[in-house]
């Protein structure tokens, strides 16, 4: 890339990055008590909350990792978010007006406190805080890791600083990510998400447009080229097959609703009937971002395959070097920008439910009552936690699209049993939840450490979401009904 790109795109990342940690400090302002530092104080609009949604549903595995999915794969990962609608409609009917009303009832600042309203149970509050502790860590690690990746390859452009290892560039991701949520909380995030999900909608449709400009016959040139190296690949299947494209449509479209980073946001809106408006701007908002996915990794893989760009060493590359070398240098500037807006955001929300966890799930659940000087130790384990989530990241070895999807798959099989289901449904019991999340949190480590593939590249989440939702339903059936209290069946009835 020449110097002029390379000056432009560092310059605007490092304009993003000196805007992050102005956000954080004027949002340290308005971060008074632990309402505010995890649920913004109840107080965001519907586009703001919208937005939010919206982008931490995307963030960096699939702004960075999508791309590399569609290069190693083909098709196979459109299967991720042309659910997407459906997805996001079963978790707003599900989820956005109960959630939102047991918020205003019992105030809760965590959605392990919206499980011990429900079930009144401690044991089912410390499993499902334990649950989201496990997945954050793995869905952080994909942040970043991305945020890494997009790092090291702007900085290898330009010429008087050199790669860097990606090490180097993995402790400058979190030396950012720890003062903006340190400082900000989950108020720093959702009015970073605001500005980068409106960017990033723009942005998706300009790269597309790029994107179909730089291969010789647009989308059908695409479709010839990949088609002619190999026909699975622009297939409706992609190279995963049949079976496993399902398992992720399943996993991804049901498995929406147990996303605590997304679920939680339901909660923060200032009106209950705010959902019903927030749903199409969530799901456009979304569908047009997924362009960007789609575009540069159908075009990455087209034009290595017609020689006009080398091999890539690393599928998660592609949306680097697409925008470094066919990109207009401000587009180029804009969109990584926004990029690490999306992902440093989405990890703002993980290291926020985590620190919660820690800080204010895990005490009150085993000892009855929270930490003295709550916000001052949720700084302090959101700092911890970062940590050990970065050098998850160096340690993994996995694509960010497929570490994202581990993640996923860890919060949806523990927790759309016990919230998706057990907020809808009073037959559920606490017992149920616990055997539900006890079970899915076994198989998903078990899957993912001994590295166990099942037939016909069915995804391991899918299964374990199967193996916990059926337990559920059979404890629940099998055990004695449980009371509920009358303010939260009131809630259910609605």
């Amino acid at each position: 890339m020449d110097d002029h790109r390379s000056l432009i795109v560092l310059v605007s990342v490092m304009a993003y990055m000196a805007m992050c940690i102005g956000v954080g400090i004027w949002a340290m302002r308005r971060t008074k008590s632990t309402q505010d530092f995890f649920m913004a104080g109840r107080h965001l609009g519907i586009v703001v909350a919208a937005v939010a949604v919206f982008s931490s549903t995307m963030s960096g595995w699939g702004f960075v990792g999508g791309p590399g999915l569609v290069y190693k794969m083909g098709t196979s990962s459109f299967w991720m978010i042309i659910c997407t609608s459906i997805a996001m409609s079963i978790t707003f009917f599900l989820l956005g007006k109960r959630l939102r009303l047991l918020a205003e009832l019992r105030q809760p600042i965590s959605l392990p406190d919206a499980v011990a309203a429900r079930y009144g149970s401690r044991s089912t509050s410390l499993l499902t805080a334990v649950a989201i502790l496990l997945g954050v860590m793995g869905y952080l690690a994909t942040q970043i890791l991305a945020m890494a990746t997009v790092l090291r390859g702007i900085f290898a452009e330009v010429s008087w600083i050199g790669e860097p290892r990606l090490d180097v560039c993995v402790a400058i991701s979190s030396a950012v990510l720890i003062f903006y949520c340190v400082t900000g909380g989950i108020i720093a995030s959702v009015y970073t998400d605001l500005v980068q999900g409106i960017i990033m909608v723009v942005a998706a449709v300009l790269v597309l447009a790029t994107a179909i400009l730089k291969v010789d016959g647009g989308l059908a040139g695409m479709s010839q080229t990949i088609l002619a190296d190999d026909p699975e690949a622009i297939s409706p299947w992609g190279t995963l097959g049949m079976i496993g494209c399902l398992s992720w449509y399943f996993i991804f479209a049901l498995g929406a609703c147990g996303q605590p980073h997304v679920i939680t946001k339901l909660m923060m809106t200032r009106r209950v009937d705010d959902a019903r408006h927030m749903l199409p701007i969530s799901v456009v908002g979304y569908g047009v971002s997924a362009l960007l996915w789609i575009g540069i990794g159908l075009a990455m893989r087209t034009l290595v395959l017609q020689g006009i760009h080398p091999e890539l060493t690393n599928a998660d590359d592609a949306a680097g070097e697409f925008l470094q070398n066919y990109a207009h240098p401000l587009l180029s500037g804009i969109v990584f920008a926004a990029l690490l807006a999306a992902i440093m955001s989405t990890a703002d929300s993980f290291l926020n439910i985590g620190a919660a966890a820690v800080v204010h799930d895990i005490p009150r659940a085993l000892r009855g009552r929270s930490l003295h000087n709550e916000l001052l130790w949720a700084r302090i384990a959101t700092v911890l936690i970062a940590i050990v989530a970065a050098v998850f990241a160096l340690s993994s070895g996995d694509l960010i699209a497929l570490l994202g999807a581990f993640g996923w798959s860890t919060f949806a099989a523990a927790i759309v049993p016990t919230v998706a289901i057990g907020f809808n449904w009073k037959r559920a019991t606490s017992l149920a939840c616990n055997v539900a999340i006890v079970s899915s949190l076994l198989m998903n480590f078990g899957l993912k450490w001994f590295d166990v593939q099942l037939p016909h590249g069915f995804h391991g989440g899918a299964f374990s979401l199967l193996v916990s939702l059926t337990l559920f339903f059979l404890v629940s059936m099998l055990s004695p009904r449980e009371s509920i209290a009358a303010d939260i069946e009131e809630v259910m009835d609605l």
